[in-house]
C-alpha cells in the first residue's frame, strides 16, 4: 500500500534481506546504550512517532519517550498512528451507522457524502451475534448459523453495504471465527513491507481494535490495544490516537508451567496479581527467562486477559515461538523470514536476560502455577479449583423446602451452563485438545453429562474443527455433549440461548441457585445469561470435567467427578491428560494449511452472499426498521455539554458497574418494556434476539440503557429494573422517561458512581445511551480506561471524585443537586473542577473533583460535543477550504 507521511530527517537506515532493501527506523542507532533499558512496547511507540511525525512534534515525542527512562513515568503526550483497525459486528454496526448518518449530514449541508471514508484498513469480524439455540447435536453449527443469518439479515445487509461503498472496509462473514482468533491466524503480519513516498519500508504491524480483548495479538509480538468505537472513528478519519506516554508494568516470568497447569491457570493468576496492585490502564510487558517456556498460544491466552487485569496491553516480544506460530498457521515462509530479520535488525527481538526499566515490576514463577478457577462474580477473584463449593457456601443460599423435594438429584448449585467458549481459551489448540482428551476418557468410561446442564463448544476458528477431527477428538467431545455450536463468541458475550427446561423449572420454584462454568474471560452477574448471577472461569478441560459432575459445589480435588454404571467412582485424575498426550494429539491433528483453507471456505457462506445489498452512496433508511435507525447525535449541530450548571442525579450507583449493566448485550427479556416497544412495532415477542443485535437502533438502545436485574440504583433502591426517581414529582418511572421529563423541564442530569465505573466490554453504546439520556457528567471514584474514553467521545465529562469521597459518603438524597463548574475555558487534562453538593435543605458541601481527561485531543472533543460533531465540522471545514480549530 502506498502511503505518504513525514519522513524522518535522520540518515536513512536499511535492512537488506532476501535480495531486497527496506528502509527502517533504526532504534539501536537512536537509543544507543539505552535500547536494552527501554521496554519493548515503548520502543514500538518510539518507532511509530519517528515514522509518522516530523519537526517539533517528532522531537518532542522522541524526547518524551527517552526521558521516560529517568522516572519510569511521564505526563507527556505522544501521537500514535496504528496501521489498521479491527472491529466486530456489534461495535462496527453503531460505528458504521454513525458514518452513514454523517454522510447524510454532509449531503444535507450541500457537500459530497462520499468523501467520508476511513483512511486506514478496517477489518470487521461478524462474531458477536451467534447464539447457542441448538446444542448437543451434530447439526448445531449449521442450525445456529442459519438462524443467526435469518435474525440479523437486515443488519448484515447494512454491513455488506458499508463494505461495498466505503473504501478500505472489509467485512468477514459469520462463521469465519472470533475477531481476535482471526487476527492471530489470518490478519496479523507482525512485520510487513510498506511503500511510503516511493520508498519500500519494513514496519511493525500495529493496530487498535474496538474490543477490549484486542491485546490478545500482543501474544505474538504485535502492539495493539482496545478502544471504544468512538475513539476508533477518530483514528479511521486520519487523527492519531493521542496518549500519555504510558506507565509500563514489567511481569518477570521464571521457570515453566508444571504438568496439569494450563495457560488459563496462568492467565487467571496474572489477573489476580495485577488487579491486586491496582493496575488501571498501564501497559503490561512480560519479560525474563520464563517467557521462552511459553508457546505463542499460551502467551496469547495471557495477553487476552489484559482488560481483566486492568491493563491496556499484555505484551510478549517476538522470538522463535512467534515464528513457529506464524508457520504453523499457514503464513508464507518469506513473510516469516522478514519478521525475524526485521525484529533482529531494529532491536525488537526477545532477549531472555534483558531487564528493562519498568514503572513497577512483579515476579511470577511459572512452576508455582496450579489449577485454578476465578469467580463466582469477578475474573480477578482467584480460587483453587477445589474451592468452588467453599465460595458458593458463603452465599448461604437456602432453597425453598417444598421446592427442593420436587427436583431430586439436582444439587443446590447445579451447573446450568458448561461452555467451552471465547477467544481467550479456544485460540490455543492445546487447550481444545486437552478438553477433547478429557472427553475421550469420559466417553470410554461411559460417563454422560446431567440433563440439566447445557453444554457447548464454540471455538474461535473454523480450523479447530479440522484439527480436532484429525486428532480423533470430535466424536469424543460430542459423546459428552460438546458438539461444536458455531465459530463465534457465543456464551462468553452472553449469547448462551435459553437454559435447559429442568433448570428453568427449578429456578422458578426457588429450588436452586444455578451456576455457569465457562472458559471465557468475564463472569459478571448477568453477563453469561440474564438469569445467572454466578459463574466460574476455567480452562476448557476443566469445563468438561465440571460439566460431567453437574454440581458447581463439587470439590474435584477429592470428590468423584461421577460414578460409572457399576458404581465405580471416577476422579479428575482418571480423566486429566498428561502433557505428552496433549502434544501427541496436537501433532496428529495439526496442519498449517487448515487455517487459510478453513477461513476461505467459511468466507464463501452462500446465505451471506445471498443477502440483498443496497448500492447507493447514502444508506436507504427504513423508517419501520427495528434494527437500523439514523441516530440523532450524528449531527453537525450537536453542541458541547461543558458549562456551569446545577444538575439532578439521574442515577446513583456503587462499585464495579460494568458496561453490561449500562448497555446489556444478552437476550432481550420478553417481559421488558424494551420488548413491549419492539412488539408494538411488529416484532415477535418470542424471537427478539439479543440487545447487541439492536445497536443500530438508537430508540431501542435508549430504552436498554441500564437494563440489568443486578444493577442497584441507590437513588431508588426498591425501583423496578431500569427505573429511577424523578425528584421534582417524586414519581418512579423508566429511566428514559424520567430523563425526558428532566430534558423538557430544562434540568441537567448527571450520574454518580463508585470504583471502576465502566469496567468490561468496550461497547460505545454504554456512553451513547448516557448521552441520549442527557447525562452531562459522570462523577465516579474511578473509571475503566475504555469507557472513560467513550464518555469523552460522546461529549460527557468524566470527573474523578476526591480521595475518600464515594456514593456511600456522599449520601445523596432526593432533592439534593450537584453544581459543576466545567466551563470550556477551564477544562484541560487532569484539571481540577469545582463541585458543590447542594442539599435539599440548602446546605452546601464543596468538593474539588479532577477531570478524567488525559490529552489535548480529548479536551478538544469535549469542547466540540464529542467525536461525531468533531469529525463532521472538520470535514466540512476541509471541503470548504476553511480553517478548523
Amino acid at each position: 500500500m502506498e502511503k505518504s507521511s513525514a519522513i524522518p530527517a535522520f540518515p536513512p537506515a536499511w535492512l537488506d534481506h532476501a535480495g531486497q532493501r527496506y528502509r527502517v527506523v533504526d532504534l539501536p542507532q537512536l537509543l544507543g546504550d539505552d535500547l536494552p533499558r527501554l521496554p519493548v512496547v515503548l520502543r514500538l511507540l518510539l518507532e511509530n512517532v519517528v515514522r509518522h511525525t516530523g519537526g517539533d512534534e517528532r522531537d518532542a515525542g522522541m524526547a518524551a519517550i527517552v526521558d521516560w527512562l529517568a522516572h519510569g513515568t511521564s505526563a507527556a503526550e505522544i501521537a500514535f498512528q496504528p496501521g489498521r483497525v479491527l472491529m466486530h459486528d456489534t461495535t462496527s454496526t453503531p460505528a458504521l451507522v454513525d458514518i452513514a448518518a454523517m454522510r447524510d449530514a454532509l449531503a444535507e449541508a450541500g457537500l459530497d457524502p462520499t468523501v467520508l471514508n476511513p483512511g486506514l484498513p478496517v477489518d470487521v469480524s461478524v462474531d458477536h451475534s451467534l447464539a447457542v439455540e441448538f446444542f448437543a447435536r451434530r447439526d448445531a453449527v449449521q442450525r445456529n448459523l442459519a438462524l443467526e443469518l435469518y435474525r440479523n439479515r437486515e443488519r448484515y445487509s447494512f454491513l455488506r453495504w458499508a463494505g461495498a461503498v466505503m473504501r478500505g472496509v472489509r467485512i468477514h462473514p459469520p462463521g469465519t471465527g472470533i475477531m481476535h482468533t482471526m487476527n492471530l491466524e489470518q490478519l496479523a503480519t507482525v512485520a510487513r513491507a510498506e511503500v511510503r513516498d516511493g520508498t519500500l519500508w519494513a514496519v511493525p504491524d500495529t493496530l487498535i481494535g474496538t474490543d477490549s480483548h484486542t491485546p490478545m495479538i500482543n501474544g505474538i509480538g504485535v502492539l495493539g490495544w482496545g478502544v471504544g468505537g468512538l475513539e476508533a472513528q477518530t483514528v479511521m478519519f486520519g487523527m492519531p490516537t493521542m496518549l500519555r506516554v504510558p506507565d509500563v508494568i514489567g511481569v518477570r516470568l521464571t521457570g515453566r508451567l508444571p504438568a496439569g497447569a494450563t495457560a488459563t491457570d496462568l492467565a487467571l493468576a496474572v489477573t489476580q496479581r495485577l488487579r491486586a496492585i491496582g493496575v488501571s490502564g498501564e501497559f503490561v510487558e512480560f519479560y525474563g527467562p520464563g517467557v521462552g517456556a511459553l508457546t505463542a498460544g499460551e502467551r496469547s491466552v495471557v495477553a487476552n486477559m489484559a482488560p481483566e487485569y486492568g491493563a491496556s496491553s499484555g505484551y510478549f516480544p517476538i522470538d522463535e515461538h512467534t515464528l513457529a506460530y506464524l508457520g504453523d498457521t499457514g503464513r508464507a515462509p518469506a513473510a516469516v523470514a522478514l519478521v525475524e530479520a526485521y525484529a533482529k535488525r531494529v532491536g525488537l527481538w526477545y532477549q531472555p536476560d534483558s531487564a528493562p526499566r519498568y514503572t513497577r515490576t512483579i515476579d511470577v514463577a511459572l512452576d508455582a502455577i496450579s489449577m485454578h478457577v476465578a469467580g463466582p462474580r469477578r475474573p480477578q477473584d482467584l480460587l483453587s479449583y477445589a474451592l468452588t463449593g467453599t465460595a458458593l457456601a458463603k452465599l448461604a443460599f437456602a432453597p425453598k423446602p417444598e421446592a427442593a423435594a420436587q427436583f431430586p438429584g439436582m444439587p443446590r448449585h447445579p451447573i446450568a451452563i458448561a461452555a467451552i467458549t471465547s477467544c481467550t481459551n479456544t485460540s490455543d489448540p492445546a487447550l481444545l485438545v486437552a478438553a477433547g482428551l478429557v472427553a475421550r476418557r469420559a466417553r470410554a468410561l461411559g460417563l454422560t453429562v446431567p440433563s440439566w446442564t447445557k453444554t457447548s463448544l464454540g471455538p474461535g476458528s473454523p480450523a479447530a474443527a479440522d484439527y480436532l477431527a484429525r486428532a480423533g477428538l470430535i466424536d469424543d467431545l460430542a459423546a459428552v455433549g460438546f458438539d461444536i455450536v458455531g465459530f463465534g463468541c457465543t456464551t462468553c458475550i452472553g449469547n448462551s440461548g435459553p437454559l435447559t427446561e429442568p433448570i428453568q423449572q427449578a429456578l422458578r420454584a426457588g429450588a436452586i441457585h444455578p451456576v455457569a462454568m465457562l472458559s471465557g474471560n468475564r463472569n459478571f452477574p448477568g453477563r453469561v445469561h440474564p438469569d445467572l448471577d454466578l459463574g466460574f472461569l476455567m480452562s476448557p478441560p476443566l469445563v468438561v470435567a465440571f460439566a460431567l459432575a453437574g454440581n458447581a459445589g463439587a470439590d474435584l480435588s477429592c470428590d468423584p467427578v461421577q460414578h460409572r454404571a457399576d458404581g465405580t467412582p471416577v476422579y479428575l485424575g482418571d480423566l486429566w491428560p498428561t502433557p505428552a498426550e496433549v502434544a501427541q494429539a496436537l501433532h496428529a491433528g495439526a496442519r498449517a494449511d487448515d487455517y487459510p483453507r478453513a477461513f476461505a471456505l467459511a468466507s464463501e457462506n452462500p446465505l451471506w452472499h445471498a443477502l440483498h445489498v443496497p448500492t447507493t452512496a447514502r444508506f436507504p433508511w427504513d423508517p419501520a426498521s427495528t434494527a437500523l435507525r439514523r441516530p440523532p447525535f450524528a449531527a453537525i449541530d450537536e453542541g458541547s455539554q461543558l458549562g456551569r450548571y446545577s444538575a439532578y442525579p439521574l442515577l446513583v450507583v456503587g462499585d464495579d458497574i460494568t458496561t453490561d449493566h449500562i448497555s446489556p448485550a444478552s437476550g432481550i427479556p420478553k417481559d421488558s418494556f424494551v420488548a413491549d416497544f419492539l412488539v408494538a412495532r411488529g416484532d415477535d415477542r418470542d424471537n427478539l434476539n439479543v440487545f447487541a443485535s439492536r445497536r443500530g437502533n438508537w430508540e431501542v438502545m435508549l430504552r436498554a440503557a441500564f437494563y440489568s436485574k443486578t444493577l442497584r440504583n441507590l437513588l431508588a433502591p426498591d425501583a423496578p429494573v431500569a427505573n429511577t426517581l424523578h425528584v421534582p414529582s417524586g414519581v418512579v418511572a423508566p429511566i428514559f422517561e424520567v430523563a425526558q421529563q428532566y430534558r423538557e423541564a430544562g434540568d441537567p442530569v448527571v450520574l454518580v458512581a463508585g470504583e471502576r465505573y465502566g469496567t468490561g466490554s468496550s461497547r460505545d453504546w454504554a456512553a451513547k445511551g448516557q448521552r441520549l439520556l442527557g447525562i452531562r457528567s459522570v462523577l465516579a471514584v474511578s473509571f475503566e480506561r475504555i469507557h472513560r474514553s467513550n464518555l469523552i467521545g460522546m461529549g460527557i465529562l468524566p470527573l474523578r471524585l476526591p480521595a475518600g469521597v464515594n456514593p456511600a459518603t456522599l449520601k445523596l438524597a432526593p432533592g439534593d443537586r450537584i453544581e459543576i463548574d466545567a466551563r470550556p475555558e477551564l477544562i484541560a487534562p487532569r484539571c481540577p473542577v469545582a463541585v458543590n453538593i447542594v442539599r435539599a435543605s440548602g446546605a452546601i458541601e464543596r468538593l474539588q473533583a479532577t477531570a478524567a481527561v488525559e490529552t489535548r485531543l480529548e479536551t478538544a472533543l469535549l469542547k466540540h460535543g464529542g467525536v461525531i460533531p468533531f469529525i463532521l465540522q472538520k470535514t466540512i471545514a476541509q471541503q470548504r477550504g476553511q480553517e478548523f480549530c
